[in-house]
């Protein structure tokens, strides 16, 4: 690719008054699980909301990235966080648009279906979205964030907010803001992944196969707690091995770029959450690396569905049916938050006094699988999505205050709806008490968290 930082030249632009779209309470940027918590918390303590969202729909890795196993980790004895994330998979199932988990006791979530879903949700909470909208940069008085600028086919807009949530998964807001963070070597970082899915699938004889050649959670994780080590998993490797072996897979082509995950599977013979097309190396906030993850995945796809075809009982007659709309992205930039969540928080227990939500003791990233099968779970605590240096600014899902390790537990799309969620629920208390977001009255959050069905303790 070109375009290096050294090639960069630079510009001067014009000043210009910048009309603003909009004026708000409570502004949310990002709709996917995060976000869109954040906003249906917001919005039902009774604050006006706004939910602004760069494509045309709402559900982030949901449905941008047909990632629809939301809560995968769940088992007879885990105790979940309750409140939105939990109502996703509840609507969801209630108006057709998901199917029980392969995996777990948890619900898959349709990609497309989602969409109206979420467009739902979003209209009886009478928040007001807007789709196809991107921030581009904030509106800052002093230490103190006052909305955001955005571009749109409207051109160069504002809006105004007495409180901001950075729920766009990348901390973009925070970063533009001034608020510190923290983002690894590129590589370093997760892969991005090209969903896609395909149809022509004889399930009957697939499902045949996977019965007579089980895999497991130990099959791919390098550290567990033994308890995963046999549970039921959803990883292909054997159609790729041969591929490689027969010269399919190029050399340049790692085998971890196309080797992954099915889910979910139709009666109507499609594949709907093909999770196989992986791309390393690759930096979330840098355009030229976003394109290159995008026309890499889609190779890699097709190279997994030709591995699929050839060495796959019951895919001998499948043909790719849809690519995610964009490449799905695990991990970029985390704030420094007041406080840090850490690896010993996630695997301890940790009790907090500032507990916004509690999560269960799931870990899958790097590659870890801690599986909370024995009911344990950790405090979310408040601290972590509050930002450094910037007021009035909340941060929520995949870009909160966390360590490596512990951020394979916050990472994950249901903890991302308990962090929105928090979140919307301590923008609009501080908005209805006139205090600032640090200075919010956590029991009263906490009260209120509790009456939208969260689990704090």
């Amino acid at each position: 690719m070109t375009g290096s930082v050294q090639d960069v030249k630079t510009i001067t632009e014009p000043a210009r008054t910048i009309p603003v779209l909009a004026e708000t309470d409570v502004l949310v940027v990002g709709g996917g699980p995060a976000g869109l918590s954040a906003a249906l918390a917001s919005a039902r303590e009774g604050v006006d909301t706004m939910l602004v969202e760069r494509y045309g729909c709402f559900g982030g890795n949901i449905t941008q990235a047909m990632v629809g196993s939301i809560a995968w980790y769940r088992h007879e004895q885990t105790v979940d966080a309750g409140g939105i994330g939990v109502e996703f998979e509840r609507r969801a199932q209630e108006m057709g648009a998901s199917q029980p988990d392969p995996e777990s006791l948890g619900q898959l979530l349709d990609a497309d279906m989602f969409k109206v879903v979420a467009d739902t949700l979003v209209q009886e909470a009478g928040i007001v979205p807007i789709l196809h909208c991107s921030a581009v940069d904030v509106v800052m008085e002093g230490d103190t964030i006052k909305g955001i600028i955005t571009e749109s086919k409207s051109g160069r807009q504002a809006i105004l907010a007495k409180r901001v949530i950075d729920a766009t998964g990348d901390a973009d807001v925070a970063c533009r803001a001034g608020a510190p963070y923290h983002q690894d070597p590129k590589d370093d970082l997760l892969a991005v992944t090209v969903g896609f899915g395909c149809s022509g699938v004889d399930v009957d004889r697939f499902l045949a196969h996977v019965k007579e050649n089980p895999a497991h959670l130990g099959d791919w994780a390098s550290e567990t707690d033994g308890k995963e080590d046999d549970l039921v998993g959803t990883l292909l490797t054997e159609p790729f091995i041969k591929a490689r072996q027969a010269g399919e897979i190029p050399k340049d082509v790692p085998l971890l770029g196309v080797v992954g995950f099915w889910d979910g599977l139709t009666e109507a013979g499609e594949a709907t959450n093909m999770d196989m097309a992986h791309v390393f190396g690759i930096d979330p906030t840098d355009v030229w690396d976003l394109t290159e993850a995008e026309i890499k995945g889609r190779q890699r796809a097709l190279l997994a569905m030709n591995a699929l075809k050839k060495y796959t009982p019951g895919f001998a007659n499948a043909r790719l049916r849809t690519f995610g709309s964009s490449v799905g992205t695990r991990e970029s930039r985390k704030i420094t938050g007041a406080y840090t969540i850490t690896e010993h928080d996630a695997m301890n227990e940790a009790r907090f006094e500032d507990s916004i939500g509690i999560f269960p003791e799931f870990l899958d990233a790097f590659p870890v699988a801690i599986i909370p099968t024995t009911g344990r779970y950790f405090h979310i605590p408040y601290r972590i999505i509050l930002p450094q240096k910037v007021e009035n600014l909340l941060v929520a899902g995949r870009c909160v205050s966390a360590d490596k390790k512990a951020f394979a537990a916050t990472r994950q799309m249901m903890c991302c709806t308990v962090t929105g969620q928090g979140a919307g629920v301590a923008a609009a208390v501080s908005v209805r008490n006139g205090v600032e977001c640090g200075a919010v009255n956590i029991n009263e959050v906490q009260k209120a968290l509790e009456k939208q069905g969260v689990r704090i303790f």
